[in-house]
């Protein structure tokens, strides 16, 4: 997606969540399905919603940049703890989790870099 030129308004962005379909979401990983906001293609600044369904987990990541994280609906979890709706993180550079839901959930992420997958 090339540079935005305008705003991007997402009023009420709870009911906006709730109305996307199916088609909405594209395969992001194992039980996560991804709608991006925005994004550069080149690993550069992104915002997308995730949806994981029940015990979905995402594989161990480093963050590049800062990434923030804001729970909307479900739970989600890592190695730091548990974050129920609501919840808002800051991980910042250098930090490496496995996130995941066990009931499943939506959270709004953005971040400033593509993350590094870890071989395990």
């Amino acid at each position: 997606m090339p540079a935005q030129s305008e705003a991007i308004v997402l009023a009420d962005l709870l009911k906006q969540v709730e109305k996307l379909g199916d088609a909405d979401w594209e395969p992001f990983r194992p039980g996560v399905k991804a709608h991006w906001l925005y994004r550069e293609h080149d690993g550069g600044p992104a915002a997308v919603l995730l949806c994981y369904e029940p015990g979905a987990r995402v594989a161990l990541h480093e963050h590049v940049g800062y990434e923030h994280l804001f729970v909307l609906e479900g739970d989600q979890f890592d190695e730091e703890g548990s974050y129920p709706a609501g919840s808002f993180t800051i991980n910042p550079p250098g930090t490496r989790h496995s996130p995941g839901s066990k009931d499943g959930c939506k959270a709004l992420l953005i971040y400033e870099k593509a993350v590094r997958f870890v071989d395990a």
